[in-house]
């Protein structure tokens, strides 16, 4: 027996005995996978439709308050964690003091500068108490947060990714590219992403979570750099492989500087194949303002299995950010009817 298979076998002893799916009139377990402010817009919608939820977030941001600390201290970086965390709380006077409390940032001519309250409070919790998900779920507690959040694996990560065309001067050189800040803003054309250590351990709970879910919500995000990493850490791929749940992963509103430059939506579906070609979906959300090719994002969702569902989620404001109402509305539609269970209200 491999280390992994142990390790997975252990995990499902934490996944409650449950005597079928949720019944009529139950909320739905829905564990959503990303990092920065993707996940964190997904969250805000989603803890609009259900009591029931928990984040997995990426563990290898290396950049700004979360790189320092990270490098000083060798902790998990923290910074997405309390991104999550602050997308879960509510929009009472409490919820928001708090969300604005651990987003704040110090402004000085000292060490503190850039540093954020919340990276500050996470990793005192954590030397305090030595648990990574015993301190996240007190830092919830605190704020009120109408959710769990779980880092991916237990330890930090480092994001390599194989480059095209990095240095201007090659552009059919192929380079690697270390660090999960350099990936998302590298030039030239990304064809692949992998973590160091290869064989990362999951957190536990957080592969229960899926395993027990009734729905898994992967993206929006960064996809080189918040939403492939968690098909790169094994445990929780062979959960999301093989969890009950359903699969409904949401593309972002646009391509992103540098990591995904002219990338068409269905080249975005192409992409998340190659990192996981065992893993299947069962719907494809996106803007329909943002789909300029239906038929070849419907082929290209039909390979892995999965139907797609055009709604109109972006901010009214035109920028590429989703509006949580209407995100909320979308994922309310496609668990309603998508589902096997429902209605969750």
């Amino acid at each position: 027996m491999t280390g992994r298979t142990f390790r997975l076998r252990r995990v499902r002893r934490l996944v409650p005995a449950r005597g079928g799916r949720s019944t009529r009139g139950a909320q739905p377990k829905v564990v959503a996978l990303g990092g920065g402010h993707g996940l964190s817009a997904s969250l805000a919608a989603l803890r609009r439709i259900t009591g029931d939820l928990t984040a997995v977030v990426t563990v290898a941001d290396d950049g700004g308050s979360s790189g320092r600390l990270r490098d000083e201290l060798g902790v998990l970086p923290p910074g997405d964690l309390r991104k999550a965390l602050a997308a879960l709380c509510g929009d009472d006077d409490w919820g928001q003091t708090w969300a604005r409390v651990i987003k704040h940032r110090f402004a000085s001519e000292g060490d503190l500068h850039g540093h954020a309250v919340g990276n500050l409070l996470i990793v005192a919790l954590w030397e305090q108490l030595g648990d990574h998900v015993q301190a996240l779920d007190l830092v919830g507690k605190l704020l009120g947060a109408h959710g769990r959040v779980l880092p991916m694996s237990a330890v930090p990560l480092e994001l390599q990714a194989l480059v095209r065309g990095h240095d201007p001067a090659e552009p059919d050189a192929i380079s690697t590219v270390r660090g999960q800040a350099t990936v998302a803003l590298t030039p030239g054309e990304v064809q692949s992403v992998h973590v160091v250590p290869e064989d990362p351990p999951a957190v536990p709970e957080a592969v229960a979570a899926v395993l027990d879910a009734d729905w898994v919500v992967l993206g929006p995000g960064s996809w080189f750099s918040s939403v492939i990493p968690h098909l790169l850490v094994p445990e929780l791929l062979e959960a999301l492989q093989e969890t009950k749940a359903r699969r409904v992963l949401s593309l972002n509103l646009a391509p992103q500087p540098g990591e995904t430059d002219g990338f068409s939506p269905q080249r975005h579906l192409e992409v998340l194949a190659r990192h996981a070609p065992k893993l299947a979906l069962d719907v494809v959300l996106a803007d329909e303002a943002a789909v300029p090719d239906r038929e070849s994002l419907i082929d290209a969702a039909k390979r892995l299995g999965a139907a797609v569902e055009l709604a109109p989620v972006a901010a009214p404001d035109s920028s590429p950010t989703h509006d949580p109402e209407l995100l909320a509305a979308a994922y309310d539609r496609i668990f309603r009817m998508h589902g096997r269970i429902g209605p969750w209200r």
